[in-house]
């Protein structure tokens, strides 16, 4: 099952500040608050939301890192993807990309598969495909799902972390994550003998209680993960 994309520092030329959220995250804090008792209890023992926008060179870019990013702890992802940074000279685009051979991209630690997706993406990006960051900013959140699930290796959790992580989006709850079940069993669950995990419909139920903030409860359930 997926988890959170870690954070780390992309190994690229001049990336753009990381960004505000587009979102009153006081706002978000307070109406997580009233609409659920519950999860108030957590949020106070952790504070202000501090969620913030990671850097990207754009659509590509970001979604390359995520492919890397697989099924692989931190430290190796991160080891790997900058292997893959230094063999583009300048920033990561589709026809930089494309131009370096497989068998150099698999010796920076690419497995077949991830390789394999990796050119699926760069083929449509380079063909227009794939919407550049400013057209997925007037994209509604399900058109970019849509969207960017159409790569190899591109499914709605990895398109979910870009809503939250990269676009800012504040209504995304990733039924399928992890760590946002792992804080859900913790704070929800608290004093059973073994927090069992939710099912994706009773953590569905529970978030129609944090529209339209569902992304700042997600943060707060993974801090509870965390913990």
């Amino acid at each position: 099952m997926p988890t959170t994309l870690p954070d780390t520092s992309l190994r690229a030329p001049a990336p753009k500040r990381r960004g505000r959220l587009p979102f009153d995250a006081a706002e978000a804090r307070r109406h997580l608050s009233a609409a659920d008792p519950v999860l108030r209890a957590h949020i106070d023992r952790i504070g202000d939301l501090s969620l913030s926008l990671k850097a990207t060179e754009g659509t590509f870019a970001a979604l390359a890192e995520s492919i890397v990013y697989q099924q692989l702890n931190g430290k190796a992802a991160a080891t790997i993807f900058g292997r893959v940074r230094a063999l583009v000279p300048r920033a990561l685009e589709p026809a930089s990309l494309l131009a370096i051979s497989d068998d150099d991209l698999r010796a920076a630690g690419l497995s077949r598969n991830k390789l394999a997706s990796i050119r699926d993406l760069a083929t449509r990006a380079a063909a227009g495909t794939i919407p550049t960051f400013a057209q997925l900013r007037r994209m509604e959140d399900d058109a970019i799902v849509d969207a960017l699930t159409q790569v190899r290796g591109v499914g709605r959790w990895t398109v979910e972390m870009l809503l939250i992580f990269r676009l800012g989006r504040p209504d995304v709850l990733p039924l399928a994550d992890y760590g946002v079940k792992k804080g859900f069993a913790r704070v929800f669950h608290r004093g059973a003998r073994k927090a069992e995990l939710p099912t994706d419909a009773e953590l569905a139920r529970r978030g129609e209680r944090w529209r339209p903030f569902r992304s700042a409860a997600s943060w707060y359930l993974w801090r509870a993960a965390d913990a």
